[in-house]
């Protein structure tokens, strides 16, 4: 058992954590407005130069694959929509301020951001597959590519304890989540919580990134985004993409399969295009 003192320690280290960049906060601010347009949206994210760079670098990458050279921010904004410049401001904001290439105790992170990016890319899959706008895609990408975000604080704090937890969910044949949940006075996902909250986050990736290992007894108004990402997460685990400290997870109920109207062949259709969007999606740790 963990000592009583974890939950401050856990609270001192996210406190500790580097803030969102200030125009990425404008960004979302600005964004949560029903008028805005692109114009005022160019004006927030041209204030910060290396912002600027990292956004024109990802619009003109194979992510994207536009086939034109984009040189001007609000071309960029207009051809994407405001939706998506701000989910690819959000994400590329949060990985340049999270540890992607050494380890931290515990998880080797590029085997965690492995996951986390075969989750959002997964997400997105899905997502279009359930026929969802273009221009929410990025935002299931996004709460799929920071779903995991609570494990960085557990698994930095609890240094050598975390690694017995992921041995141990292992040997039991448990999810991670339920023997953080057996251990600590905290899981991942609250963890997770306290830093998209003390960010601000949109509502959307709170409660992915707070609910998705309970999704089924959710009942919030961003339940098809979250049920998504929880459906993502396993596929990512069971078909070992990655590692983020957890082999044997929680197949989804039927009620999570339900809320999005697919089936589990349904992977067999995303595999084809997988891992080749994964290639694609590395982009976003190659240029944070």
């Amino acid at each position: 058992m963990i000592n009583n003192n974890l939950n401050n320690k856990i609270k001192d280290y996210i406190n500790e954590m580097p803030s969102l960049p200030v125009s990425a906060g404008k960004v979302l601010e600005i964004c949560n407005n029903a008028y805005v347009n692109p114009s005022d949206l160019n004006k927030v994210i041209s204030l910060d130069p290396v912002l600027t760079g990292r956004l024109l670098q990802l619009i003109n990458s194979a992510y994207y694959g536009l086939g034109t050279h984009i040189t001007s921010l609000v071309r960029a904004i207009t051809m994407l929509g405001l939706n998506t410049v701000k989910n690819l401001v959000l994400s590329t904001a949060i990985l340049s301020i999270l540890p992607k290439n050494r380890d931290i105790h515990g998880l080797n992170m590029e085997g965690f951001w492995q996951h986390c990016l075969c989750v959002g890319v997964t997400s997105k899959l899905l997502a279009i597959k359930q026929g969802v706008d273009s221009r929410y895609l990025e935002e299931y990408f996004a709460a799929g590519l920071l779903h995991d975000l609570g494990k960085i604080p557990l698994n930095a704090v609890l240094e050598s304890d975390y690694i017995n937890m992921i041995t141990a969910a292992d040997f039991e044949r448990k999810s991670l989540f339920n023997i953080e949940n057996d251990n600590l006075k905290i899981n991942h996902c609250a963890a997770g919580d306290m830093i998209a909250k003390s960010w601000k986050l949109d509502s959307s990736i709170i409660d992915v990134i707070a609910h998705h290992h309970n999704a089924g007894v959710y009942s919030g108004k961003n339940k098809n985004i979250l049920c998504n990402v929880a459906i993502a997460n396993y596929f990512s685990v069971i078909y070992e993409v990655g590692f983020a400290g957890d082999r044997k997870p929680e197949k989804p109920e039927r009620i999570i399969w339900d809320t999005i109207g697919l089936k589990e062949d349904v992977f067999l259709d995303i595999m084809e295009k997988l891992y080749h969007e994964i290639e694609r999606a590395k982009v976003f740790l190659r240029i944070s």
